[in-house]
């Protein structure tokens, strides 16, 4: 099945990839490999802002996590010049997580990214991962990720 067919059935239509906000790319293509900048959590109402442990619980953290996945295969479409069938697999994220000094469960905010793209993609959504808390985020938002993809 095609991943456009996959994200259709969960309801999902890519949005035109996010601009920078400041001076990078969002992405960088080198050989077959696609890394692509931090994406932040941003949904239909604008940036989802929170700090975890604090203002926003665990659910909301990882529905904010599944934005930036979303946002990262935006971006990842982009870089394949509007062909997200050029997927050959996610490799590796990482997840950043707005959070209170004593907030601990950082792996369960980034589920939402990683349960979203392995739904999505199937085994070509299986990734190695790292999820890490952060004083603050850029604007306040809740989740950032980054990624690495494989690309035919």
């Amino acid at each position: 099945m095609s991943i456009t067919k996959r994200l259709g059935d969960l309801g999902v239509t890519l949005p035109d990839a996010p601009a920078p906000a400041a001076n990078y790319v969002p992405f960088v293509k080198t050989g077959n490999i696609v890394y692509v900048s931090g994406q932040i959590s941003n949904g239909p109402g604008g940036l989802i802002l929170g700090k975890l442990g604090d203002t926003m619980d665990v659910d909301a953290g990882a529905a904010a996590a599944r934005t930036c996945a979303i946002s990262l295969l935006a971006q990842l479409k982009a870089a394949c010049d509007g062909d997200i069938e050029r997927l050959v697999r996610v490799v590796k994220l990482t997840g950043f997580v707005n959070s209170t000094a004593d907030f601990t469960d950082q792996p369960k905010v980034i589920n939402g990214a990683s349960d979203f793209l392995v739904e999505a993609l199937g085994d070509a959504g299986r990734h190695a991962r790292s999820a890490v808390s952060a004083a603050s985020l850029p604007l306040g938002v809740a989740v950032e990720i980054e990624g690495i993809f494989e690309i035919a």
